[in-house]
């Protein structure tokens, strides 16, 4: 009985497209993570011209990382310095249940939102198709396909359905969808389209005769699509592929083609299947065939056939015009087909010729390597390719075009000086999203938005440049833009027309330097993650410190691949880099004021204005509240004193600046004062509460700030709005009747600058004032919205907003079975980056649960207007959940309001105070998240900007001290993690701690050229005359210093000798004394080919103290090889086992317990024969268990004696799997075995001996499967908890909770009831995605499966069920807290 979990989202891109899906003219990336799919529009911003210009040559961070690197205004850069570049903001994503295998386009007739709309493939051959819902601001499902059934499986030889790899192909002109799912069979979707044969001006009558039905006007066929299709889509059928062609027995690959009247498909295929051992025989063995299809007849007609291709081609390319025609992509070389059949190829290395008969051009200068390269069009006019390899490489394929036909082809490679190095890895997918704009997605490194430019067009520039007067300010951008703008006038030969009349032909250049490339915007990939090590922060050198405070563990595991591969450090909280403290005893808050001293009341953007001045608290001492005033100097805090600011007038409520900074106003309980700032705090204006009709005294208890405005939240549920004039002055704005009467718990003003919200009041309001709104929150649990100035009638109200409803309008109906959530505040404001920023309307409840709101504008039925409605957003995957934070017990912190901070190191950020503070950061790329600080409890926080402390913030501690702090440098948000990822440009295979020496000891590789050694036995190797060498992986032991992060030592290895497994193991070192010491053990394996079998090493080093390098006491340690065992086979693990300390070591076909003598050598005490590759082995630490897994049979489960030496097998798992992770799972007085396999399956067995289905314990018991969807590369068992930690090739972590029974039960329930009445995005079937073929059900109907943490956690949306279970004890919170992980980790990481 166990919890599974997702505890950050994927990262690795698998899949990507650009289309218009927001609306007809929108442009939109859809972007697939194997089991989440987001939503992104684009966004140009201003950047710094020297970052853009040249391609940056660091590859290891880039300039655009993180968000405190702002980008500038236009107010603040030069003009010449004015460069555009694309950001993507995320719009939405959803968590699906099922594994995208491909994205598609489709224009289909009479959408929602007017754009087209997605056709997603899923794994087991469904197919989804959906839009966009602007009313819900959502997608919407309008059908899913299943194609998976028995009728269309092969003979019993053949691999099943979900062995094979399902891809997706739509016909450019949308006229049908063709899924290619098992062994060979094709599923036709054909979609309805009117006038999609031929157009009426190309028709004559006089010629054809009369007009036929598929040539009627569009207006009739739009009609006739009305009258007789519901649905855009028809009826879909499925065709075998052989039923198509005989000869397309073993299809490679296919894609629909441009420029054919009829739906036309292009198929790579073979008769015979392909293979590399029988190349001699089976030398051209590929065809290319191209088929048209009847969907209407149901039938096909092959067009054209090449055959006798090079066997290694992988990949269809269909080509737009101007080029036209498909390019067909082997390992070795590319092939060009147009229409007629005709064909022209390259050879980009010395084997492409000499492994094919056909005819290529040669360039095998190029020496490339094309495995797993995409391309794509440099523009959709354009007539050059953009081809990115496997490594990162760019290279440019270009056409040579006589009239409509392509007489050749060139290829060359893009210079490493023109950005030819941008990417780090080799990229999953491509799409082109704009002129000169390409995303590129990638599951080894960050995914990229990847511009380019041209020489050409500087040269216009120049041009146009030198003919303008030179005393004219030229401003580069616009004339940048406008270049573009005007190619837009023009297409495809034009183009080029326009080209070649500006600049003679002998300057048009004709290599790769003409492109210049550079990265807009990343999105970041923590993928894969092959090894992960627990460890204790260590306070660092570096000024970007944030270790200072740092307390329990941190996670870190390797990411990347090639040139991207590096380390990512995951931890829950923010430890703030704290730069300053002064303790000012008993603070209960604070607040920052950046005030004007010029007193002509203007705005100056000089920096020396934007830093803060001084600092106001609010203290409580016996009883007596007072505010002081400090001011910021350059040796720290100064109390003022001598002015006529009164510290005995009680603790500010609120402190503000107004009238751009020249007035300071202090918010008192029974009063407002103001300020001038120019005349050191003189006293300026005093507004009381006190009504002088009645003699009443309302206190006020919160206020918002909104210049020139302030709101009032007063005690008696009445509201004040104040309005400061010119002067600074405030007076009391008139309400209406509505506001007279009360009612208000809580408010907010916001001024919506970008008129997002869109109202407009009825009364004519001629003001200067600005888009200022107020959001009011009712006692009845209402929202209402004013425009200020006027108070007379609201121009938006909602009543239902206490219920939570995932779609607020104002025409919400309460349902009898919801309940209501008493809510205490309301905040509105900009959440986001420099990047980009919108508003979101924040709740907080009475038991602390933190709602997010997101307005948009949905478009009214019937006319082109708007109505103005709010998305409540997923509750975000935070490290520390509102809906866990109990305040209970802390009434003084709950005093402190929701804070907004509007420039937190470039983040717009919303911040809680408390026991458990926490704030709310949002990126452009990702959702809100909620992050908690680990410095607690806060007592209040506000924004801080000083030299000494830019765009930071001040804190009050537990122990009354004023922290200046700012965020951890070079760290992300936008997984609900603090993370850091450090690039070192190698592939990290194994990680582990070294903790007496605070070090990480890492085994990393490089690819290098190999080449044959000189042998007397084989004197045929020294005729090697190839220049292309091929590339084995060159391994490297370093060690890696935890606070400089910086290598320090390393032990090379031999040639095509790589790292398997690292451990840090406490090994007995005299088998006298029985003494021990903590040694790090590396295994390794030698790969020559795979005709030579594989060896192996066991390397014990110890990590010693040395003298130093001179300024470099980091240096200070080294590795010392204290023993080498070579043996037979890849030593693939390694475990400490048993008390005495020995080591388990996975060798080749056998497990053995080795003991380290004192002659340093590795001496073998038992064994066991696995019969075949062992993929895991691990000890119980403190026990003789073991298990072990292999590539074949499953886990072993074994016992360790130390008298006599053996190991012993106490029980197999019964199914055949791949094991590629397994550990021990401990809860209470029982022991689990968790095993992950191959295809993404948790399976979680037990020994149990007095079972009657284990044979006495020679079977384990199959307790419970569950389906992730992400492929597993570690189980780790957390130390002091019983939860395993999982991670995978898609940069996710999830995490495996034991529970109770009562526990199971009620989570089981709550999960039945979710998947019952959540809505599932794509019509798909979460009970069924996690469901296992032939997976355990549990053993006599007493144990359960494995609960779906990612169903249970969204609890909060359904109203009726956000108070279930309160009255039973423990209580659904706490249930989930347990079942979660949530306290397990706080306590640990």
């Amino acid at each position: 009985m166990q919890c599974f979990t997702e505890l950050t989202p994927p990262t690795a891109v698998s899949h990507s497209l650009s289309l218009p899906f927001l609306s007809a003219s929108a442009n939109n990336l859809i972007v697939a993570k194997t089991s989440l799919l987001q939503i992104f529009s684009l966004k140009s911003v201003l950047a710094e011209s020297n970052a853009a210009a040249e391609p940056s040559t660091d590859v290891r961070r880039p300039s655009f990382a993180g968000p405190g690197a702002q980008n500038p205004t236009s107010a603040t850069l030069p003009r010449e310095n004015r460069v555009q570049t694309t950001k993507i903001v995320l719009i939405a994503q959803y968590e699906l249940p099922g594994i995208v295998t491909s994205l598609a386009r489709v224009n289909i007739q009479n959408s929602r939102s007017g754009g087209e709309a997605l056709l997603v493939s899923l794994r087991n051959a469904k197919v989804s198709l959906v839009e966009w819902d602007p009313e819900r601001y959502s997608i919407s499902t309008i059908s899913i396909h299943l194609y998976e059934r028995e009728d269309t499986q092969g003979g019993p030889w053949e691999p099943d359905a979900e062995d094979n790899i399902s891809y997706l192909s739509v016909d450019p002109r949308s006229r049908c969808a063709a899924l290619k799912f098992g062994a060979r069979h094709l599923a036709i979707l054909p979609f309805h389209q009117p006038g999609d044969d031929l157009v009426m001006d190309d028709y004559d009558s006089d010629v054809d005769g009369e007009v036929p039905k598929t040539l009627k006007s569009v207006d009739e066929d739009e009609k006739e699509i009305k009258e007789a299709a519901k649905t855009p889509y028809g009826a879909s059928f499925v065709l075998s592929m052989l039923a198509l062609d005989p000869s397309l027995l073993h299809p490679v690959h296919l894609a629909f083609l441009y420029e054919y009247r009829d739906p036309t498909f292009g198929v790579l295929s073979s008769h015979i299947a392909s293979s590399t051992s029988l190349f001699h025989e089976r030398r051209d063995t590929l065809s290319y065939t191209v088929i048209t299809l009847d969907l209407e007849q149901r039938a096909s007609t092959a067009l054209l056939s090449v055959n006798n291709l090079p066997y290694d081609m992988f990949a269809v390319v269909p080509l737009r015009l101007p080029i036209g025609g498909t390019l067909l992509i082997g390992g070795n070389e590319i092939i060009h087909v147009d229409q007629a059949g005709k064909t022209n190829g390259a050879a980009v290395n010395e084997f492409g010729k000499s492994s094919t008969s056909f005819a290529l051009a040669d360039q095998s200068d190029l020496g490339l390597r094309l495995a797993g390269c995409v391309i794509e069009q440099l523009g959709h006019d354009s007539s050059e390719l953009l081809m990115m390899m496997n490594n990162g490489e760019l290279a440019i394929i270009g056409f040579k075009i006589d009239g409509r036909s392509v007489s050749g082809l060139s290829i060359r490679s893009v210079p490493e000086s023109n950005g030819g190095l941008a990417l780090m890895a080799g990229p999953s997918c491509a799409s082109l999203i704009g002129r000169g704009r390409m995303f590129v997605g990638s599951e080894d490194s960050d995914s990229v938005v990847l511009g380019w430019a041209r020489r050409l067009d500087k040269l216009k520039r120049q041009r146009s440049i030198t003919d303008m007067d030179a005393d004219e300010e030229i401003d580069m951008s616009d004339m940048e833009e406008n270049v573009d703008d005007d190619d837009d006038l023009y297409s495809g030969a034009k183009t080029e027309e326009k080209i070649a009349e500006l600049i003679p032909t002998s300057e048009i250049p004709d290599q790769a330097d003409d492109y210049r490339f550079k990265i807009h915007d990343s999105l970041e990939n923590f993928g894969p993650m092959r090894s992960i090590t627990l460890s204790k922060p260590q306070q660092s050198s570096r000024t970007d410190d944030y270790d200072k405070k740092a307390t329990g563990l941190e996670l870190l595991a390797t990411s990347g691949r090639s040139r991207a591969g590096g380390l990512t450090t995951f931890r829950r909280q923010i430890d703030p880099r704290v730069l300053e403290q002064r303790l000012v005893p008993n603070v209960t808050r604070l607040w920052t004021a950046s005030v004007n001293r010029l007193s002509d009341g203007l705005k100056h953007d000089r920096l020396s204005d934007n830093l803060d001045n001084y600092i106001i608290t609010a203290t409580q001492i016996e009883g007596e509240s007072r505010s002081t005033v400090y001011a910021m100097r350059s040796s720290g805090m100064e109390e003022i004193q001598s002015t006529e600011f009164e510290p005995d007038a009680g603790a500010a409520i609120e402190v503000w600046t107004s009238t751009n900074g020249s007035r300071i106003i202090q918010v008192l309980p029974s009063e407002l004062k103001t300020f001038d700032a120019a005349q050191d705090f003189g006293l300026a204006q005093i507004f009381s509460m006190t009504d002088e009709a009645t003699g009443a005294e309302p206190k006020i208890l919160s206020a918002s700030f909104s210049d020139p405005f302030v709101l009032l939240i007063r005690d008696d549920e009445s509201i004040m709005v104040l309005r400061a004039d010119e002067s600074g002055d405030l007076d009391e704005v008139e309400q209406g009747e509505s506001l007279l009467k009360g009612g208000f718990r809580a408010g907010s003003l916001y001024e919506d600058a970008n008129d997002v919200f869109r109202l407009e009041s009825d009364v004519e309001i001629e003001d200067d004032a600005g888009n200022v709104l107020m959001f009011l929150l009712t006692i009845a649990g209402g929202l209402q919205i004013f425009r200020l100035p006027s108070q007379e009638q609201w121009v938006y109200k909602a009543d239902g907003l206490a219920f939570l409803p995932p779609f607020l309008t104002s025409d919400f109906s309460v349902r009898r079975s919801q309940a209501k959530e008493h809510l205490t505040e309301l905040l509105v404001t900009d959440l986001g980056d420099a990047s980009h920023k919108a508003p979101y309307v924040v709740l907080r409840s009475a038991v602390n649960d933190v709602i997010i709101y997101q307005p948009y504008q949905s478009p009214v039925p019937g006319t082109r207007d708007t109505a103005l409605r709010f998305l409540k957003l997923p509750s975000p995957k935070s490290s520390k959940p509102s809906l866990f934070s109990n305040f209970d017990d802390d009434t003084d912190f709950r005093r402190e309001p929701m804070r907004a901070i509007h420039d937190l190191d470039g983040y717009n950020t919303v911040f809680l105070s408390g026991a458990s503070p926490t704030f709310i950061i949002k990126s452009a790329s990702s959702p809100p998240q909620l992050i908690s600080m680990r410095d607690k409890p806060v007592q209040s926080l506000t924004d801080l900007n000083t030299r000494a402390c830019e765009r930071g913030f001040a804190y009050v501690d537990e122990s009354g001290n004023i922290n200046f702090a700012q965020l951890p440098a070079d760290c992300q948000y936008h997984t609900g993690w603090v993370t850091r990822k450090t690039v070192l440009g190698e592939d990290v295979h194994a990680i582990d701690y070294h903790e007496p020496s605070a070090t990480y000891v890492l085994g990393v590789s490089r690819k290098v050229d190999f080449k044959l050694p000189e042998d007397e036995t084989h004197p045929e190797w020294s005729a090697e005359s190839t220049s292309f060498l091929p590339q084995v992986e060159q391994g490297n032991v370093k060690l890696l210093d935890q606070k400089t992060w910086s290598i320090i030592d390393e032990y090379p290895l031999t040639t095509a000798e790589v790292v398997m497994c690292i451990k840090t193991l406490s090994l007995e070192i005299s088998e006298y004394t029985h003494e021990r010491q903590t040694f790090v053990a590396v295994g390794t394996a030698i790969l020559h080919g795979e005709d030579l079998p594989a060896q192996g090493r066991i390397l014990v080093f110890n990590v010693i103290s040395v003298v130093p390098e001179p300024d470099r006491p980091e240096t200070g340690r080294k590795l010392k090889l204290i023993s080498q065992t070579e043996v037979k086979g890849a030593v693939t693990a390694l475990s400490e086992i048993g008390t005495q300390g020995f080591l388990l070591a996975a060798q080749g076909q056998k497990c053995m317990v080795r003991g380290l003598k004192e002659d340093g050598t590795l001496l073998p005490v038992a064994f066991m024969d696995m019969q075949c590759y062992t993929t895991v082995a691990k000890g119980l630490k403190g026990t003789g268990l073991c298990l072990m897994g292999d590539a074949m049979k499953g886990v072993w489960f074994a016992g360790y004696y130390e008298d006599p030496y053996q190991l012993r097998l106490f029980g197999k798992s019964t199914p055949h799997m791949e094991v590629l992770a397994a550990d021990f799972l401990p809860d209470g007085k029982n022991l689990y075995l968790v095993i992950t396999d191959a295809d993404s399956n948790i399976h979680v067995m037990q020994f149990d001996p007095e079972h009657p289905k284990s044979l006495t314990g020679h079977l384990l018991l199959p307790i419970s499967t569950f389906h992730t969807a992400a492929f597993p590369t570690t189980l780790t068992l957390l130390p002091s908890s019983p939860s395993l930690l999982l991670t995978s090739t898609t940069g996710s972590l999830s995490l495996l909770t034991p529970l109770t029974s009562s526990s199971h039960r009620t989570l089981t329930a709550l999960q039945s009831h979710l998947q019952s009445t959540l809505p599932h995005q794509l019509g798909l079937n979460p009970r069924a995605f996690r469901a296992v073929e032939g997976g355990a059900e549990g053993m006599g109907g007493i144990r359960g499966g494995v609960v779906d943490g990612m169903v249970v956690r969204r609890w909060m949306e359904p109203g009726r069920w956000r108070w279930w279970g309160e009255e039973g004890g423990m209580g659904v919170r706490n249930i989930l807290r347990q079942a979660l992980g949530k306290e397990a980790l706080d306590r640990l990481l």
